[in-house]
């Protein structure tokens, strides 16, 4: 069931309050997921609950499979979501949680238990029945947020930040089960996030929103490599922005660094979009000459803060040992992955 946005506008309060989404355009084919990314208050969440129908559009058409739903309920719309809190009912156990919907939409008690059953199994709910939430861990309470919206049926799943309340490897392992369980079903999923690297892991297309309107959308892969914007650039992948210079022959000038870039850019300013993964340090010249100012080890990596003619930069290098100290001279280099050039 695919989901799609034509012209839609959202404001709150009269004719002249601003707008918070600013007359938008985009689908979500069937059986895919498509993330919608942004930085806090760009709009995306209320993008969310206008396709579950807790809030309406200012003006524009929402359809979902065609059908247009704009003027319904949410209950009209068979569309189900995980919210960021997960919105447990504490005084019931889990398989009561999990069959809540069901019971209120009067589904036969002994259907109702069977599908409960079911969906508790495949999310890994198996022998949970009688638990409290409090009884569960974060990763757990997940899962029946998750089980609940699953057990409906429904033609649409939305997430709404859903793991940014657990720790990260469990943030990594749930993201996997998402992915996995949406391929799985052929779900229909429409995904909220600020962290970019949820985004990438889970996507077959992205929407990066920026005050209200998309910024650009395309595959996780388009949006790294080939942002269309200084915002994108800069935001994918938490790149720092340089000043630099595009040549007639199609490199780009960063300071005593020439690159060429991955698209063609016109001669003139440009910005430079540089990942802390694309620094390669040496020892020794040639390169950009830099001091250390601040290193951190983190066990596989070494986090550093650098000093240089360009300003500082940061900079995840990959190599833990041995570990670079404050005031020690380095020259930096950068591969070819992780660098983006917009115009400026």
């Amino acid at each position: 069931m695919s989901i799609e946005f034509r012209a839609i506008t959202k404001r709150y309060g009269g004719s002249k309050a601003p707008l918070v989404v600013h007359g938008i355009d985009f689908a979500v084919p069937t059986g895919t997921l498509t993330t919608i990314l942004g930085p806090s208050g760009c709009g995306k969440t209320t993008v969310l609950r206008m396709i579950a129908g807790l809030e309406s559009p200012t003006s524009g058409r929402i359809l979902i499979d065609g059908r247009d739903v704009t003027a319904l309920g949410p209950a009209e719309r068979n569309v189900s979501m995980v919210f960021q809190s997960y919105a447990l009912f504490p005084h019931m156990s889990v398989l009561d949680n999990v069959r809540y919907g069901l019971t209120v939409s009067e589904v036969p008690a002994d259907e109702a238990m069977r599908r409960a059953h079911a969906t508790m199994e495949l999310v890994g709910l198996a022998g949970y029945d009688a638990r409290l939430p409090s009884e569960l861990s974060g990763g757990q309470q997940q899962r029946v947020a998750l089980a609940r919206a699953l057990v409906l049926e429904p033609r649409v799943l939305l997430f709404d930040e859903p793991l940014s309340n657990l720790d990260a490897r469990l943030r990594r392992s749930m993201r996997e089960e998402i992915r996995a369980l949406q391929q799985r079903l052929k779900l229909t999923v429409a995904y909220v996030t600020h962290d970019q690297n949820e985004a990438l892991a889970v996507s077959d297309e992205i929407i990066v929103m920026d005050a209200g309107r998309i910024a650009q959308r395309g595959t996780p892969q388009t949006l790294y490599e080939r942002p269309a914007s200084e915002f994108v650039a800069g935001f994918m992948g938490e790149a720092m922005l340089f000043d630099g210079q595009a040549e007639g022959d199609g490199t780009v000038v960063l300071g005593p660094i020439r690159l060429t870039p991955r698209q063609p850019v016109p001669p003139g300013a440009v910005r430079v979009a540089v990942r802390p993964e694309a620094w390669r340090l040496s020892p020794q010249e040639p390169g950009l000459e830099a001091v250390v100012q601040k290193s951190a080890y983190l066990g596989s990596t070494q986090e550093l803060t650098l000093q240089s003619a360009l300003g500082s930069i940061f900079v995840v290098w990959p190599e833990p040992e041995p570990l670079l100290r404050a005031g020690q001279r380095v020259w930096l280099a950068l591969s070819g992955h992780g660098v983006s050039v917009v115009p400026r």
